[in-house]
């Protein structure tokens, strides 16, 4: 796989001269359009969260450091050295220039980190990075982060997008004109539409189209060249039985999950939590929701991360042994019972069509099995809402690009329940606990990797969440767009070399 220092370079020298022909004979420009369902919320790196920002951030500005296929961190504009536990030394190996004309050098970088750990930027990131006591410019291509102690994961938490110490220093609006040094450049943003512009000339235009059927339409119409994620499945089998339109997929790393409220008295017992994971065929639903794109999942982290688990799957579909532990709570608690003789629970879900469709097949097959579920749906900032706050019993979200398996001490250690993290289910586990702390501590990947292996058998083991499965990626395009790459994580970085023929 190209790393991101390469990856450019070479799709020029690989270019057809295929690009957009026929409207550049016009004198129009070059565009290549993307349909997305909103408009970039955030295009300061520093203050990005949402993933449409952060993966048209990674095309306007470059970042210290990358990943690998296994998730694994490597150069992108720095290598490094560990002198030290709690003392890291980066040296710059590039030294682009940013859009506005200046060189990118280590004070960038040290600006950069400095005022994302400045308490009065208020950067969602600076909890990763609170480890950081110092940074010391050495020279141009030099700098030293210093740390108040060790943290084998350092390393992989410098992935922000570097911005030029001119500009932070005149407190530049960087979300109204983002200017980086990555390898396209702004050129304006309204309600209706960005625009960025590669090296070549050629626009990348983000067209926010809320509804995805309308997305669908203008990509037919042609105005629209790719839809990239974010749309039904059904929509998806649409699209790829039409002669007009091309599907694409990769694997995908969103992990799927149904989560549990530990402080319901039903659901604090194991024996119901695995009723349920027994009672709900997972495969079934991947072949008829998803047309067979999707795998099961097992852990939170795909088995190729380099702390994933290749040896659990979750929980196979066996419907006799769930009912059996459902008769098995009915007949020690009797007023569990409704009077239907099932087990009643509630199960929340955002307004999303194929959410709520998804619910509705999880009610079917648990109604098999004794489980009367009653599904309550609700607009997204209601449902969100809802969960952060513990008002459920059942839900069902997905974690989208994760990367880093610190993720874990955020969504399942007992010091995490909201608002301090993301432990919405209230999970707590002694021996969970012991490993995510004792993973924080040790100084070696290989052996962090053990401990976080050995946390996701205990996750399963104890039944933390239901892991559903990790969706697949996929990019819907005129049959003009050639040579469009996926990637596992969903980033845009296809775009930097995608061409548009005449037919």
């Amino acid at each position: 796989m190209l790393n991101r220092r390469t990856f450019f370079k070479a799709s020029l020298v690989s270019a057809t001269g295929l690009l957009l022909q026929s409207c550049a004979s016009q004198g129009q420009e070059r565009q290549i359009r993307v349909g997305v369902t909103s408009r970039p919320r955030m295009l300061d790196p520093r203050q990005a969260t949402d993933a449409l920002s952060s993966r048209v951030n990674r095309l306007i500005y470059r970042q210290l450091i990358d990943f690998n296929e296994s998730f694994e961190p490597i150069p992108d504009l720095a290598t490094w050295q560990q002198i030290s536990p709690t003392h890291y030394r980066f040296t710059l190996t590039e030294f682009p220039r940013f859009h506005h004309g200046m060189p990118l050098t280590a004070e960038d970088v040290a600006a950069t980190y400095r005022s994302i750990l400045d308490k009065a930027l208020g950067s969602p990131h600076r909890g990763s990075l609170k480890k950081i006591t110092k940074i010391e410019v050495l020279n141009n291509a030099e700098l030293d982060f210093h740390l108040e102690s060790p943290d084998a994961l350092f390393v992989g938490r410098l992935v922000i997008g570097i911005l030029p110490k001119d500009l932070i220093d005149n407190q530049h609006a960087f979300q109204k004109t983002p200017i980086g040094s990555g390898p396209c450049f702004f050129k304006s943003m309204t309600e209706q539409k960005l625009v960025l512009e590669r090296p070549d000339a050629v626009q990348l235009v983000f067209i926010p189209v809320k509804d995805a059927t309308v997305r669908v339409l203008k990509l037919r119409k042609g105005e629209l060249d790719i839809l990239q994620n974010d749309l039904s499945p059904e929509l998806v089998s649409y699209c790829d039985k039409l002669d007009d339109l091309n599907v694409q997929w990769h694997d995908g790393t969103n992990f799927g999950y149904v989560g549990f409220n530990f402080e319901d008295s039903l659901l604090s017992q194991l024996e119901m939590r695995q009723a349920l994971a027994y009672g709900i065929n997972r495969q079934a639903i991947i072949d008829a929701i998803f047309d067979g794109h999707a795998r099961l999942a097992g852990g939170l982290l795909v088995p190729e991360h380099w702390s994933g688990v290749a040896d659990i799957h979750g929980f196979d579909y066996r419907p006799d042994k769930a009912k059996q532990l459902v008769d098995s709570l009915k007949q020690k608690q009797p007023d569990l019972v409704n009077d239907d003789g099932m087990i009643e629970l509630s199960y929340k879900t955002s307004s999303d069509p194929t959410r709520i469709r998804l619910a509705t097949i999880y009610q079917s097959q648990l109604r098999k099995v004794g489980i009367a579920l009653k599904v309550q749906s609700y607009d997204w900032g209601t449902f969100y809402n809802d969960i952060k706050q513990g008002r459920f019993q059942l839900y069902s979200l997905a974690w989208v690009g994760v990367k880093s398996p610190d993720i874990f001490q955020y969504v399942f250690d007992s010091d995490a329940i909201p608002p301090k993290g993301a432990n919405r289910g209230r999970y707590r586990d002694a021996q969970a606990d012991a490993l995510i702390r004792q993973a924080g501590h040790t100084q070696s990947l290989t052996k962090q990797a053990e401990l976080y292996k050995a946390l996701q058998r205990r996750l399963q083991e104890t039944l933390a969440v239901i892991p559903l499965w990790y969706e697949d990626q996929y990019a819907v395009t005129r049959p003009q767009v050639k040579g469009y790459q996926l990637y596992s994580d969903g980033r845009f970085d296809g775009l930097l070399s995608v061409e548009l023929s005449e037919t």
